[in-house]
């Protein structure tokens, strides 16, 4: 079985973070582990709170995965702080991960900042540079580049300017614009629109996160990072349909809606 690395934050309410990467690992057939960044108190409604893992605690964990079990690709999530960036950067280096998935949180669905402003520029430096695919939503774009973005023009040339940072392929998500959600996949200066159905739906907690890891799964199999993109893109699509009117606010992706149809346990809705 091949094997996935998420480095990111635990979410209390299961639906984003680190919690979200093991099920969409899983969906995927992929064997999941995690090095967890930071701890959030969070549910469907918000963040309340934030702990950060100490620096040497987030080494540690690096050091005990790689050093016992072969990774196949490594997603990256929350990194709230510079010190947890650089320990994560030099690690990732020391142990030379490959297929390196980049999802730049910054701020929860709910307004919360996850990512310090001093902690931009160190990601900008030392993570973005490592990663094969860096995947951010319109926010999180214009937060690296300093630049609005509204339309489609727009946002391929952010697409461009976040690829001077150093990812090898950049996916800016469209989600956020009003019109429709066309993603932008680019990859050696050609510009590919990704266009898919909007999905009306209020149950959207850990899209992005879900998306990445579904990214990362499909490269830990040996896809190509076009064709992770895509198939990562009718998964997400699917799970956002199908998802969990659970909580008072914003309700979770059913990550296994797909596995749970074929099986035959859905219950009537």
């Amino acid at each position: 079985m091949k094997k996935a690395l998420t480095i990111a934050g635990s979410d209390s309410s299961g639906g984003a973070g680190i919690q979200a990467d093991l099920k969409a690992f899983a969906a995927h057939g992929v064997y999941g582990m995690s090095v967890i960044t930071a701890v959030t108190a969070q549910n469907t409604q918000g963040v309340l709170a934030v702990q950060d893992i100490t620096p040497e605690i987030v080494s540690k964990q690096l050091e005990a995965i790689f050093s016992d079990i072969a990774v196949d690709a490594t997603k990256i999530g929350m990194l709230s702080r510079v010190e947890t960036i650089e320990v994560v950067a030099a690690g990732l280096k020391a142990y030379r991960a490959a297929n390196i998935v980049l999802d730049p949180v910054m701020i929860s669905k709910s307004g919360y900042h996850l990512l310090s402003p001093d902690a931009v520029q160190a990601m900008k430096q030392q993570v973005l540079p490592l990663a094969t695919l860096v995947t951010p939503n319109l926010p999180e774009a214009e937060a690296l580049t300093g630049r609005s973005i509204v339309t489609l023009t727009a946002m391929e040339e952010a697409a461009r300017r976040i690829r001077d940072m150093g990812p090898a392929w950049v996916l800016i998500k469209g989600g956020h614009r009003e019109a429709d959600a066309t993603d932008i996949l680019l990859h050696d200066g050609q510009c590919q629109r990704l266009v898919a159905e909007r999905i009306v739906s209020r149950n959207t907690h850990g899209t992005g996160c879900t998306l990445s890891a579904a990214i990362t799964a499909g490269l830990a199999k040996g896809q190509t990072v076009e064709t992770a993109v895509r198939q990562a893109k009718e998964y997400i699509s699917v799970v956002i349909a199908h998802g969990l009117d659970i909580g008072h606010g914003v309700g979770p992706t059913h990550h296994f809606y797909p596995l749970y149809e074929k099986a035959g346990l859905l219950t009537e809705e």
